[in-house]
């Protein structure tokens, strides 16, 4: 049976594992290089700015687009492997 609960179950696991790996990509970006390491990233420069204030800035805006779009390309794939794609 491709819909067994031991399979959805296999399913959410992925699909938590997932969420976990990309929350917590993002609050390393966020957090830690905008807020924790800043100082030590200020000491590079990025399109004139300090790495850190780039980071805090802008970095973690666009690491958090990515993200997006990491997400719905690794949901799609595990859609279809669990053969519960809309398709």
């Amino acid at each position: 049976m491709p819909n067994s609960p031991g399979r959805m179950s296999d399913y959410w696991k992925k699909n938590l594992r997932t969420l976990w790996i990309l929350l917590s990509v993002w609050f390393l970006v966020s957090f830690g290089f905008g807020i924790i390491l800043v100082e030590p990233l200020n000491q590079f420069k990025i399109g004139g700015y300090p790495l850190g204030f780039w980071f805090a800035q802008q970095g973690s805006i666009y690491t958090f687009i990515i993200l997006i779009f990491v997400y719905v390309a690794r949901m799609n794939k595990l859609d279809k492997e669990f053969d519960v794609n809309e398709d």
